[in-house]
């Protein structure tokens, strides 16, 4: 039960390319927003969606593979944990981010092949 504690998975589509970063210790990083969507029928009977946006990262070769298979609109099945961490910007006023640091991936969307 250990591993049920602290797990997402979502499924929608990237809001952006990949923000892929290589740093100067070798270690890879990838970034990027994932919009899920909600649908549900108001109190008149219209269908309403609710898109909510989440951050999401990954690091070594899941960013590596995640960078190279991505892209905008791509619809992508994404399972890890939710953190959160605090930082100041530049003019000083402590910021909060909630992200999901994926652990796995499944790109959903099927590339046509040329035969």
């Amino acid at each position: 039960m250990n591993t049920l504690r602290n797990t997402v998975q979502l499924i929608g589509h990237l809001g952006q390319d990949v923000n892929y970063s290589n740093f100067d210790s070798g270690t890879t990083k990838a970034a990027f927003s994932l919009a899920t969507n909600d649908y549900y029928k108001n109190n008149k009977g219209e269908k309403v969606q609710d898109t909510q946006w989440h951050n999401v990262i990954a690091w070594g070769k899941l960013a590596d593979n995640m960078n190279s298979m991505l892209s905008k609109g791509a619809e992508v099945v994404v399972k890890g944990k939710l953190t959160s961490r605090s930082y100041e910007d530049k003019d000083g006023q402590k910021r909060f981010v909630t992200e999901v640091v994926a652990k796995e991936f499944i790109a959903m969307e099927k590339k046509s092949l040329a035969f």
